[in-house]
């Protein structure tokens, strides 16, 4: 069973990305900040991390650049799932090493097609 880290600070984000990921049979945990993230990913060790760039306090890019820099959690695919939709940022989150860049409203699967 694949182990997902859904990071949004938006509930309604964050519940939809669960159920669809929970009805695929993977075991999903949210986390709702950057900081946040960041301990859940050194306590749960996910298999992939779905993340939203704009949050408070640690947004997903520095969050990714955070991860980056720890070598037991660079190896930790991010996917970015976002409404910016401006190619500067997705040659960002290309640049920080994201393994995929999807903009909401996303289908079904898209999300699907991630694991």
């Amino acid at each position: 069973m694949k182990k997902i880290l859904v990071v949004d600070d938006s509930s309604v984000d964050a519940k939809n990305l669960q159920r669809i990921l929970l009805d695929a049979g993977c075991a999903v945990s949210i986390a709702v900040t950057g900081i946040d993230a960041l301990e859940k990913v050194k306590n749960d060790k996910p298999d992939l991390i779905l993340m939203d760039v704009n949050m408070p306090d640690l947004d997903g890019f520095a969050t990714a650049r955070k991860l980056n820099q720890t070598p037991e959690t660079k190896v930790i695919p991010v996917v970015f799932v976002t409404s910016k939709d401006q190619k500067v940022d997705r040659v960002f989150a290309q640049m920080l090493g994201a393994k995929g860049y999807v903009t909401k409203p996303y289908a079904t699967e898209e999300i699907l097609a991630l694991l």
